[in-house]
């Protein structure tokens, strides 16, 4: 299992990567100005932040009491992805719609927008993190 400083690492990495490759793309997609666009970002990125170190931490602790060990295969990773951002997405919805002003509806589309280029990003991301710096592995009894 990854200590909580590696955690923290995971978490704040992956947040400033992500928010300087979206804020620009999606003011650009959904013409909205950069510094609005920049402020639901960066609070959207706040709360991610925080879940995706909680997140992360149950779903490993979830593996590790399931298989005994927190060894990721191909579709371990793409569920770990598509669950947590569509917790993410249900999260960050209503301070969409309230920031932007706009509908639940319109928040959404947006929403889903952000969720499946994060989607792609997470588990790129989540990958290319743990080939860089690989999660500690429980030592084993010899038999």
């Amino acid at each position: 299992m990854r200590t909580t400083s590696d955690r923290i690492r995971q978490a704040v990495s992956f947040e400033l990567l992500g928010l300087s490759i979206v804020t620009p793309l999606f003011g650009w997609v959904f013409d909205h100005p950069l510094d609005e666009m920049g402020v639901l970002t960066v609070a959207g990125a706040t709360v991610a932040t925080g879940w995706n170190y909680l997140f992360n931490l149950g779903f490993d602790r979830l593996l590790q009491r399931r298989r005994g060990d927190t060894n990721k295969t191909l579709p371990i990773r793409v569920a770990h992805a598509f669950l947590f951002e569509t917790t993410l997405l249900l999260i960050l919805l209503p301070l969409f719609a309230w920031w932007l002003d706009i509908s639940l509806l319109a928040a959404l589309l947006m929403d889903l927008s952000f969720a499946a280029f994060y989607l792609v990003y997470a588990f790129v991301f989540t990958w290319g993190y743990d080939t860089l710096f690989p999660p500690d592995r429980p030592l084993r009894e010899a038999s």
